[in-house]
């Protein structure tokens, strides 16, 4: 296991006063990532996963915490919680074998739409991966996202349909 990139930690001021950190995940944040998943709303989990997700399983959970900050590297935003924090959205990257490309998936929690924070987790995200050297990053949105295919326009994101499915569009950014 690569070592905690500690460096890329970034604490943030959102335009509403609130204040959030922006850091690489850890394998020790499988009970705070079950937790996020625990609250989405079924809508959010849907869009995210394209599939109905009811309890996030182990091995769902271990996939999501257990990075290794290069070929796999995952970001979450996380708000004060009392004396703890709590995960308030995420952002990842898996590069394919080649190293060259990745596929990327981002989801925020449904209290925390429209605060900023999903930019701030695919600015994190977008520049890890430049410094990695890949090339391409791309992902698969539902058709009836109309939020996330306007967010990633925003960013860069050329949107381009699917032949063999029209449910999904691919959404695509040079690096």
């Amino acid at each position: 296991m690569a070592e905690y990139p500690a460096h890329l930690v970034r604490a943030h001021r959102l335009y509403d006063g609130r204040i959030v950190t922006v850091r690489p995940i850890r394998s020790g944040d499988d009970v705070h990532e079950r937790e996020f998943l625990n609250r989405l709303s079924g809508e959010s989990r849907y869009l995210r996963f394209h599939k109905w997700v009811n309890a996030p399983s182990e091995k769902l959970v271990h996939f999501l915490t257990d990075v290794d900050y290069d070929k796999h590297m995952a970001f979450v935003c996380t708000a004060p919680d009392g004396d703890a924090e709590q995960v308030v959205g995420e952002a990842r990257y898996v590069a394919d074998p080649n190293g060259k490309n990745c596929e990327f998936g981002i989801i925020i929690a449904d209290p925390w739409h429209k605060t900023g924070i999903a930019g701030l987790l695919m600015e994190a995200l977008i520049r890890t991966a430049r410094e990695r050297g890949l090339a391409t990053m791309e992902g698969v949105v539902l058709a009836s996202n109309a939020t996330m295919t306007r967010f990633a326009r925003a960013l860069g994101f050329e949107v381009q349909s699917v032949a063999d499915d029209p449910t999904t569009r691919r959404i695509v950014k040079k690096l």
